[in-house]
């Protein structure tokens, strides 16, 4: 028996997204069309719509498709701009459907980051936003992420104004953290 994706993605939209106050038509649109599946490791493709983080390589997961969402509406993301998704497939795919010109970053080296950049999103918890990825925020631009410390993390807007960047938070979430990116662990008195 096969799976009826299109359904499904009907039912991720109408159950996940819609109901967290996801109002942007343009990133439900483009979640409807985007065929999550593909980007799954072999194997883990009915796990495409669920409510849930699903590890795409080692290390390495697509973040529950609320939390996308709400992070893609917080960024604001309209055709004809830039973008640069960090280990982020499936936001870099809904980005592309909603007429943005997408660079992905996926490679072992998710700190060498050259360039600026209009838009960054990165799908994974890091414990601390590297400086690199502040620094490709071009004037004006923004970049969303999750910052993880503990058992909880908060999915942060940075934002490149006159005075500098600065954050805002979003919403709170629990993905898993990124491989490399975890605490580094030191001791204290």
């Amino acid at each position: 028996m096969s799976a009826d994706f299109a359904a499904e993605r009907e039912i991720m939209v109408d159950s996940q997204v819609r109901p967290q106050d996801v109002t942007d038509l343009a990133i439900q649109d483009a979640m409807r069309a985007v065929t999550r599946e593909s980007l799954m490791a072999p194997g883990k493709a009915y796990l495409a719509y669920a409510d849930a983080e699903v590890e795409y390589v080692p290390g390495r997961w697509l973040l529950r498709p609320r939390d996308v969402a709400k992070l893609l509406q917080g960024l604001r993301p309209r055709a004809g701009e830039r973008a640069l998704a960090i280990a982020a497939p499936y936001a870099a795919a809904v980005m592309r459907s909603m007429g943005v010109a997408v660079t992905q970053q996926d490679g072992p080296d998710l700190t060498a980051v050259s360039g600026q950049w209009p838009l960054i999103i990165c799908e994974g918890a890091v414990s601390a936003v590297p400086d690199s990825w502040l620094a490709a925020i071009a004037p004006g631009g923004r970049l969303g992420v999750v910052q993880r410390a503990g058992p909880a993390g908060q999915a942060l807007i940075f934002l490149h104004a006159e005075a500098g960047v600065g954050s805002r938070p979003l919403f709170d979430c629990t993905p898993p953290m990124m491989a490399g990116f975890e605490p580094q662990r030191g001791f204290v008195f």
